[in-house]
């Protein structure tokens, strides 16, 4: 299962700037860690004189575990005075483990910064993370996100179990099983729901448009995901269809080139539906296959505001073969930025539903003991400059697939931009 641990992400195994351009980061790591032995007497003085409540920028920010009435000054001393409240008090001791309260005090000090993808994966969590990343794991095959503070369905993915259950992009989950999804993380979510192969979770869920919470029993099982499908419908028009962007997308993507070049296709429809993002350079290789080289995919803009163009490099071979997109509610990240990128570059035009809007770059670094962090370092925006966090990204052509079409097994989204494709080639 892939709940939200795949927005855009970059991953850098050679990390030798880390220290330089997450300083923060290893500061509150090592404070953790070496503070405890460093200064463990000065945790146990009064904080009567600290002024708390205070909201500090990062920027500015001191951290020190010695006391000073200095402006703009954390101390933590504060976290260790809990810490050993907590030894010397808490009456169920037993079940006290210092590591996970280590991975409880990182999680909770990413979760404040209102992000819900930053996040902390301890061991397990980024062994599963590989598994889901790699397109092999068990679950149920959907995406999780945030949508207004509220746990919501990307994307289930194509043949899962979860898209086989009914269950819908946009989706929003109301409870696990009998626990309810207020204030719970994404990762949280991702626990209660991933499990073996072929046991049930039981998803209570909103839909847009109707009044009552429904109930969704899916049986988990073992998620192969292909990346790329590609059919060939009538008149010889390429039906291609992008389910991630995953470790082997561009290779799936370039083998499906050549066959769609040696069957000497006039049109391609690509179906970014349900899509719900991946790895960005995976996003800007197969933009570059399908956009003349130099051409902007997409601008990342850091937290000084500082922008940087991503280009097409090469390798084009689909510039010239008239091209329509199809997104929805589940088109997601990677598939929001490839959409972006062909529509402003290319003025392909977009058929279906508004995409999901998430517009923000992620950047998975590998920390000690296997454990590892997923930050938000940068959002991002179309070529044109246009932003997308929640507000998604428009079709040109707006089109319905309701719950009836799903259950006959019609696709007019599909069906309607079959027709602007072939009116394409005609006029071309």
């Amino acid at each position: 299962m892939n709940e939200d641990k795949t927005p855009e992400i970059i991953l850098r195994k050679n990390n030798q700037n880390i220290f330089t351009k997450y300083s923060f980061l290893f500061v509150v790591l090592f404070l953790l860690i070496g503070s405890f032995w460093l200064g463990y007497d000065n945790g146990k003085k009064s904080v009567d004189d600290i002024v708390l409540n205070k909201d500090y920028s990062l920027g500015s920010t001191i951290i020190t575990n010695k006391f000073s009435a200095g402006k703009d000054t954390v101390d933590f001393a504060l976290f260790w005075n809990v810490w050993d409240t907590l030894k010397d008090k808490y009456a169920n001791q037993e079940s006290l483990q210092a590591q996970e309260l280590v991975y409880g005090a990182i999680r909770g000090m990413l979760k404040a910064t209102g992000d819900p993808y930053t996040t902390f994966f301890n061991p397990k969590e980024t062994r599963e993370f590989a598994q889901d990343i790699g397109g092999s794991f068990e679950g149920i095959g959907a995406e999780l996100g945030m949508k207004e503070g509220v746990l919501t369905v990307i994307a289930p993915l194509d043949e899962s179990p979860a898209q086989k259950a009914g269950l819908l992009a946009g989706d929003r989950i109301i409870k696990i099983g009998d626990k309810p999804t207020m204030d719970m993380t994404i990762d949280s979510a991702v626990d209660l729901i991933r499990g073996k192969k072929g046991t049930e979770v039981v998803l209570t869920i909103f839909r847009t448009g109707e009044q009552n919470t429904q109930d969704i029993i899916i049986v988990r099982n073992t998620i192969e995901i292909k990346s790329v499908k590609l059919e060939f419908k009538d008149n010889n028009v390429a039906y291609l269809k992008i389910n991630q962007f995953g470790e082997k997308t561009s290779r799936e993507f370039d083998s499906a080139i050549n066959t769609i070049l040696l069957r000497n296709s006039k049109g391609i429809v690509l179906d970014l539906r349900n899509n719900p993002g991946g790895f960005l350079d995976k996003a800007v290789e197969i933009a570059s296959r399908m956009i003349s080289k130099g051409k902007v995919v997409v601008i990342e803009e850091d937290g000084a505001g500082k922008r940087d163009n991503l280009y097409t490099t090469g390798g084009d071979k689909l510039s010239a073969i008239p091209v329509v997109v199809l997104i929805n509610e589940g088109s997601a990240s990677a598939s929001e930025i490839l959409a972006g990128a062909l529509r402003d570059d290319r003025g392909v035009q977009l058929i279906g539903k508004k995409s999901f809007g998430k517009g923000s770059v992620q950047e998975l670094i590998s920390l000690p003991n296997k454990s590892s962090v997923k930050i938000t370092v940068a959002k991002w925006l179309t070529p044109n400059g246009d932003y997308i966090m929640e507000k998604g990204i428009s079709p040109d052509i707006e089109v319905e697939f309701s719950l009836d079409d799903f259950k006959a097994e019609k696709d007019p989204q599909l069906d309607k931009a079959l027709e602007i494709i072939q009116q394409e080639i005609d006029t071309k």
